[in-house]
């Protein structure tokens, strides 16, 4: 029965994650380097929030953190993700391997070495300044979706399509900082325990029904799935997630302001075109409730600084070569005498349904009977 559980984990976690969440921990890459010539002072902060139509939160120049996890500087010491868990740390990253195939298996990651260590950078930066306890593994996936997500243990998936849709680096580090978020407090394994606990809770009533052992036989066989709402990250997990993503996103020297910035355009790019508003964001859309919350975050455990990273040259530089990669991907797709694959479903609605024999379709073989005279 566990088999089961843990193939019927999987992929439901895959489905729900793709459509759409350190102590000194091992880096695959050096964080970038904090150069003062790529940062960014207040004036120009300033009119970059303005741009968007909101002022940058006042922060005070000393705070009174009330505990351990309101402490920017204790992170990396902090009891982050506790709670039940079913799931150790090693069995957490041998699940999130394991969904990471699945998930390669079924995308198509961008390969130019110059935005990949670009990414992989950037991150890894944010998971050094996290309470991580695993590595990371970062890719970026070619989609045209603003999407972003970690799996459990580490392995982190970046759309082509939110790197070309942030406008700054701080807010692709605000997004990259909050789904980095989820693994450290281990949203996915706990979700995921909750579902096994309530599939392990159902046996004894199954056992001690009509049925007995011949119902357990028949639980079994029917391979239940654990339902997709235990695997939607909860309102709660939402906000933890932008908690610990603020404070990660200023450890390593971003705006934080810029993580508000981003989901104010999101929020606006929704209300001028309705229905456009991204997967990553229609399970836990960017409410006016969490902006203000993530804003009074600021003002409230954020000491203030002198100066903040909002974004940098190459930022612009990796974002403009991977528009040429995407932009030549289309063009080498839509070429002229390219084949191309019909799906049954859209052959079916150019095909007739019916045994008409005046219809025709000439991409239809056809049969016709031979002559008797012919031999």
């Amino acid at each position: 029965m566990q088999e089961i559980l843990r193939h019927t984990l999987k992929l439901a976690l895959v489905s729900a994650l793709v459509a759409g969440s350190a102590f000194a921990a091992p880096q695959t890459q050096d964080p970038p380097s904090q150069d003062p010539a790529k940062t960014t002072p207040p004036p120009a902060q300033q009119q970059t929030q303005q741009q968007t139509g909101s002022q940058p939160v006042q922060q005070k120049d000393t705070v009174t953190p009330k505990n351990s996890k309101e402490d920017v500087e204790a992170i990396g010491n902090r009891s982050v993700g506790k709670g039940i868990n079913l799931y150790s740390l090693e069995r957490e990253i041998s699940l999130g391997k394991s969904l990471a195939q699945e998930v390669e298996r079924s995308s198509k990651l961008i390969d130019d070495p110059v935005v990949t260590e670009y990414v992989n950078r950037v991150g890894q930066n944010l998971v050094r300044n996290s309470d991580a306890r695993v590595p990371f593994t970062i890719k970026v996936i070619d989609s045209d979706e603003v999407n972003a997500f970690a799996l459990p243990g580490g392995f982190f998936y970046v759309n082509s399509g939110l790197i070309l849709h942030a406008q700054e680096e701080s807010e692709l580090a605000g997004v990259m900082a909050h789904e980095i978020s989820h693994v450290t407090a281990r949203h996915g394994t706990k979700n995921a325990t909750k579902g096994e606990l309530m599939q392990l809770a159902t046996i004894p009533l199954i056992l001690l029904g009509p049925g007995g052992w011949a119902g357990y036989g028949i639980y079994q066989g029917l391979n239940l799935a654990i339902p997709v709402t235990y695997l939607k990250f909860s309102r709660d997990a939402e906000r933890e997630a932008d908690f610990l993503g603020l404070q990660y996103m200023y450890k390593a020297g971003y705006d934080p302001n810029s993580y508000v910035t981003f989901f104010e355009r999101i929020q606006a790019d929704e209300k001028r075109r309705p229905g456009t508003i991204p997967k990553v964001f229609s399970t836990h859309p960017p409410t006016p409730e969490r902006i203000e919350n993530t804003q009074k975050e600021i003002a409230r455990i954020l000491p203030a600084r002198q100066e903040y990273i909002v974004t940098t040259s190459e930022f612009d530089s990796v974002k403009g070569r991977l528009r040429n990669i995407m932009f030549s991907r289309k063009v080498t797709d839509n070429a002229p005498g390219k084949p191309t694959l019909r799906t049954k479903t859209e052959q079916s609605k150019k095909q007739p349904t019916g045994n008409d024999p005046s219809s025709t379709d000439d991409d239809r073989p056809t049969l016709k009977r031979r002559p008797d005279s012919q031999p």
